[in-house]
């Protein structure tokens, strides 16, 4: 059982990874996946973190994750947003793709909303 959990944290940080990294190569252009997956890690964390508060956690969240993002990519907030947007639709369709046609049925870790 958590051998099962370990796998499934993994694959799902990869999943989180691979959508941020799409974005920082279209965004920031930055050529790194393992850059991405940490930042993916850090991003949840963020995200954990930031959703704690109540009444105003969703928005704090998303702002922190934003921030992570910022933090270990050049560019500026605006940048950062826009990294992502297309990390979390680059992130839905390798899910869906995934999901759909494999049929394993994962989760991404580290991108907000997913």
């Amino acid at each position: 059982m958590v051998l099962g959990a370990i796998v499934s944290f993994v694959v799902a940080l990869l999943v989180g990874g691979v959508g941020i990294y799409v974005s920082g190569r279209l965004v920031a252009g930055v050529d790194d996946y393992s850059h991405a997956v940490v930042t993916a890690l850090l991003g949840a964390v963020a995200w954990a973190i930031g959703s704690l508060i109540p009444v105003i956690g969703s928005v704090v969240a998303l702002v922190a994750w934003v921030w992570v993002i910022k933090w270990r990519y050049p560019g500026g907030w605006k940048d950062a947003a826009i990294m992502g947007l297309v990390a979390w639709a680059a992130t839905l369709l390798v899910i869906a793709v995934l999901n759909g046609v494999l049929d394993l049925n994962i989760g991404a870790f580290g991108i907000s909303g997913v």
